[in-house]
C-alpha cells in the first residue's frame, strides 16, 4: 500500500522543512489584510512558522514575515502570533 505524502513547508525562522499541520500559517489576502490561518485553507499569500518561540523571535527581529508576505506587518499581528504560539505550549 502506498504511503500518504505529507505536505512540507519551510519555517521562516529556522529554515527547517516541517509538516503543514505542525506550523502556524500567516496569510495576506488580495485586499492586503494579514491574518492567522489556523485551518490552512484561506486564500492568499502564506508564510509558515513552526511552534517555537525562538523561531518566532528570529522572524520578528529580522522582519522575515514582511519579506515573505511582501508588505508591512503591524505589531498587532506579531502579538497575535506570539499569543498563539504561547498557548500551544
Amino acid at each position: 500500500m502506498q504511503e500518504k505524502r505529507i505536505p512540507l513547508r519551510k519555517c521562516l525562522g529556522c529554515g527547517e522543512m516541517i509538516g503543514k499541520k505542525g506550523a502556524v500559517r500567516i496569510v495576506r489576502s488580495k485586499e492586503g489584510e494579514i491574518s492567522l490561518d489556523l485551518t490552512g485553507k484561506k486564500a492568499g499569500r502564506g508564510a509558515y512558522i513552526c511552534h517555537d518561540a525562538e523561531c518566532f523571535a528570529m522572524v520578528r527581529k529580522a522582519h522575515r514575515l514582511e519579506k515573505a508576505l511582501k508588505c508591512a506587518v503591524p505589531d498587532e499581528i506579531y502579538d497575535i502570533i506570539e499569543k498563539e504560539l504561547s498557548s500551544d505550549q
